[in-house]
């Protein structure tokens, strides 16, 4: 028998809905966008995660909880994009699982660049100039860039490291981190000679074709 291959299903939807997420792909972004808010080590336990997901969907927490245990412990963790942030002490229960505490979790850097591709992460500036701030971009200038289109296209920032998370998890790419031009251009080198040429295209026009233009790109929101 095989071993199941580990591998993030965040975009994983039904192939007969469309696309419909997969009730693991939810529960993956769930967690994911849930760590990349929290801050108090009590919600970042399973049962607190568990709790955050149950309320959502109003449901009891412990019918999300196996789930969001198999994910973190077979899934994110083994992945790198989940670790153990500590443990809290507990006053009650069995003596030994009071000395050895509950472990509460964070993300990881590339945990933090798999929030950025997720919709429902909605401090995604924020989230993104912490990890700019990281040695996990080796190439200054792409750096640089990724700050100065933050500024005025955060969308097309965001649109990149969709694709780049996605084909992370289709396979396509081995590894997400160090983040780097050359996975970059593999993955949207045709998306980025498209946007190239328009710019080019764009700043050589007089003010009314411009006009003209952008009036065009605004019909389709």
């Amino acid at each position: 028998m095989k071993n199941k291959v580990t591998r993030l299903s965040i975009f994983d939807s039904f192939k007969t809905k469309g696309d419909e997420l997969t009730g693991e792909a939810v529960r993956q972004r769930h967690i994911i966008s849930h760590l990349a808010r929290e801050e108090n080590s009590l919600l970042m336990t399973r049962t607190g995660i568990s709790q955050n997901i149950a309320e959502k969907n109003n449901t009891a927490w412990k019918n999300v909880y196996s789930g969001v245990f198999r994910d973190l412990d077979e899934i994110l963790i083994p992945m790198g994009i989940v670790e153990e942030a500590g443990r809290l002490p507990l006053k009650r229960g069995p003596k030994a699982l009071q000395e050895k505490g509950i472990p509460f979790y964070h993300l990881t850097n590339k945990g933090f660049l798999v929030a950025l591709s997720i919709d429902e992460v909605k401090n995604k500036n924020e989230l993104l100039r912490d990890f700019l701030s990281t040695d996990q971009m080796k190439d200054k200038g792409l750096e640089d860039s990724i700050r100065i289109l933050l500024d005025i296209s955060p969308n097309f920032v965001f649109f990149i490291f969709e694709n780049y998370v996605k084909a992370y998890c289709n396979g396509k790419i081995k590894e997400l981190l160090p983040f780097e031009i050359l996975q970059l251009k593999q993955i949207l080198g045709k998306n980025f000679g498209i946007q190239r040429e328009m710019l080019e295209g764009f700043v050589s026009l007089s003010p009314s074709h411009r006009k003209n233009i952008l009036s065009l790109l605004a019909k389709f929101g």
